[in-house]
């Protein structure tokens, strides 16, 4: 199975080792990061720093004209990542013989959040999610079309991994997170999830809700799990808090919205690339999930893209619904978490991916060489040759 790691410039920027380093684990491809949101990383073997903090979401190469005149436009990294720090460290894995993708990181930016708080993602109760842009609204639809393109489409780059493009919701390791206190459910994250912005309650009008009403009712179906009553758990636990009718009405409008930006997307990035350029997104097969790897339709996102990405952090269960529409050459990638303190198992990475292989799997992802340790990339290194 093809295999690729994730890698953020600042892993290889600066250390002469770090893109041979990476080969030698087995891997063909790297999934580089060009755009990407706040993180602080540790960089265990780098000879000049261990601690990267990147404050803001921000892209990691030079803009070009397109934004000229944009209000919404996207921020150049600071001292993490100056220049195009992209382009540098794409250019060193490259020489060492790996296949480089980039990785683009969308509808996850607490920066256009901040800076532009109308873009934000409201909450029934008229809370701000700054770091989840609402993609029903069309100059943030538009933001997001045209960094897909420049990020994703650098000199050099045979592929690229869309994250985060779709709906974004109240999951999300935001600076100190204390927002775990009250076990919510799947339910209740797709209620917490839901947008009350403009554009949103305008899109409700259009499915026959009354978007204060609607709002209300998102409230009260909320008192039991802020009280502690278990979540029935799944879409059937929605329709009982929410009700059928309504539960529905939601789903439609952002089904619809998440699938019309990701077609969007990826047109216009296939548009921007070269025949062979192949566009991945970070997927899950259920629709009305949100964040990093948002819900779709397996048979339509696969018609749509050359494949898909699929968290198995919890299991390979979330490839079967991908494999079961998969097209001749779709790509289905099972994406691991290869760091031990991070909750990642790079030992059992064999069973693990055989297992990935027999729901469907045809390559690897694996998170990730830069943060990892020296014993998780040896057991990274094992599995790859025993595979």
């Amino acid at each position: 199975m093809k295999a690729s790691t994730f890698v953020y410039p600042w892993d290889v920027n600066g250390d002469p080792e770090a893109a041979g380093r990476i080969a030698a684990l087995g891997v063909q491809q790297v999934t580089l990061a060009s755009a990407y949101h706040s993180t602080r990383a540790l960089t265990p073997r780098h000879p000049r720093h261990r601690i990267v903090t990147a404050e803001h979401a921000a892209v990691l190469y030079p803009t070009d004209g397109r934004w000229e005149g944009r209000a919404l436009r996207p921020c150049p990294a600071g001292d993490w990542a100056p220049g195009d720090a992209y382009g540098e460290a794409a250019a060193a894995l490259a020489d060492a013989g790996l296949e480089v993708h980039t990785w683009v990181v969308l509808a996850h930016n607490s920066r256009l959040g901040s800076e532009h708080p109308d873009t934000s993602v409201v909450n029934a109760y008229g809370d701000r999610y700054p770091w989840a842009p609402c993609i029903a609204q069309s100059a943030t639809r538009a933001y997001l079309v045209d960094l897909a393109v420049e990020a994703a489409v650098r000199p050099g780059a045979r592929g690229t991994e869309l994250e985060s493009l779709g709906w974004y919701g109240l999951q999300h390791l935001h600076a100190h997170d204390k927002t775990g206190g009250v076990g919510l459910g799947d339910a209740g994250m797709y209620l917490m999830a839901l947008c009350f912005c403009p554009a949103c309650r305008t899109g409700y009008g259009e499915q026959g809700l009354d978007a204060d009403e609607l709002a209300a009712s998102v409230r009260a179906a909320l008192e039991p799990l802020w009280r502690g009553v278990p979540d029935d758990g799944g879409w059937a636990g929605v329709e009982k808090l929410l009700g059928e009718a309504k539960a529905a009405a939601t789903r439609a409008w952002r089904d619809e919205t998440a699938r019309t930006l990701q077609e969007t997307a990826v047109r216009a990035v296939r548009a921007a690339a070269p025949d062979t350029f192949q566009v991945l997104l970070h997927a899950d097969p259920v629709t009305y999930h949100v964040g990093a790897n948002p819900g779709v339709d397996p048979a339509h996102i696969l018609s749509v893209a050359n494949g898909v990405v699929v968290p198995c952090a919890g299991g390979p269960d979330l490839l079967t619904p991908f494999a079961e529409q998969r097209r001749d050459g779709a790509v289905i990638a099972a994406n691991f978490p290869v760091v031990s303190g991070m909750g990642g198992s790079p030992a059992t990475l064999t069973t693990d991916a055989a297992a990935a292989r027999d729901r469907g799997a045809t390559e690897l992802r694996l998170y990730h060489a830069g943060l990892a340790s020296d014993a998780d990339l040896e057991s990274v290194r094992s599995a790859l040759a025993a595979l």
